[in-house]
């Protein structure tokens, strides 16, 4: 099946679905809220084995990896969420690592403290009580934070700071569909952030917490937990992990053969051989 029949079939299916689910769940469980899509947890060692064969893959290595696997255009995230640092040496801005999610969604609630109220009172109340960074407790080395961000409410949920706290429990970087705030410390920090623009305000006020390790939609794509994210000057993708392991094969072959064609064409142009082609 091509790209196309595999959405078509996909759709399908789910619209079959969904009214046997409700139907089991009920309406009273129903009322209260439901989920559809399964969170499926995997081992360390499981998301080692996966992030092992996507190292040294670009971008454009694991998207023509997706179109041999029967996915063309599947997983490619909105160019609009770019790199906001990139480091043409070393690489250092290029993320391989498996989803852990948040969603944060823009906040009903008053958006600053009561008559007398003292602001720092208030505001470490919100974050404990309705914004959190919760997702902390699960961050693994090789994971990557791809947070659904309340994208008009011109908040920046992850900073200079937090982010080095995420980068201490192992995270390999954070993916946002909105903004993040304290870039320029960010940049000198050297840790991995794709964006689509800035954020500025703080949370409190703005957006709270909507979910965490939870399907989430980011430049148009779904993300699930576990799922591997790729991103590097050429933008993001995100590869199901259902079809992780073929998608990484087929992109290896492909990256390969186009590192011996470019180490042949550097011989004869005489360009000194770089770790690209290494």
């Amino acid at each position: 099946m091509n790209g196309r029949t595999i959405h078509v079939f996909l759709c399908l299916l789910l619209l079959t679905a969904i009214p046997a689910l409700a139907q089991t769940a009920g309406d009273a469980t129903l009322e209260k809220g439901a989920n559809f899509i399964e969170t499926k947890v995997y081992s360390q060692e499981e998301n080692a084995e996966i992030l092992k064969l996507y190292e040294g893959l670009r971008v454009s290595d694991v998207t023509d990896g997706m179109d041999a696997v029967g996915l063309p255009g599947v997983g490619l995230v909105d160019p609009a969420i770019h790199p906001d640092w990139v480091d043409r040496e070393k690489l250092s801005h290029v993320i391989r690592g498996i989803a852990v999610t948040a969603r944060y969604v823009p906040t009903q609630r008053p958006n600053r403290p009561a008559p007398g109220e003292d602001f720092t009172k208030w505001e470490n109340k919100f974050y404990a009580k309705y914004s959190s960074e919760i997702f902390s407790q699960i961050i693994k080395p090789g994971n990557v934070l791809v947070i659904d961000e309340a994208d008009e409410a011109d908040v920046g949920s992850i900073g200079s700071n937090n982010i080095l706290g995420l980068r201490k429990l192992g995270a390999v970087g954070v993916v946002v569909d909105a903004g993040l705030r304290d870039t320029d410390e960010i940049a000198i920090e050297k840790v991995p952030i794709y964006l689509r623009t800035k954020g500025r305000g703080i949370r409190p006020g703005r957006n709270e917490l909507e979910s965490v390790n939870r399907p989430v939609s980011i430049g148009g794509v779904l993300v699930c937990p576990g799922d591997v994210v790729v991103a590097d000057g050429d933008g993001v993708i995100v590869v199901p992990r259902a079809v992780a392991k073929e998608v990484a094969e087929q992109a290896r072959k492909i990256l390969e053969l186009d590192k011996a064609v470019r180490r042949s064409l550097y011989k004869s142009l005489g360009i000194p051989p770089d770790k690209t082609v290494e």
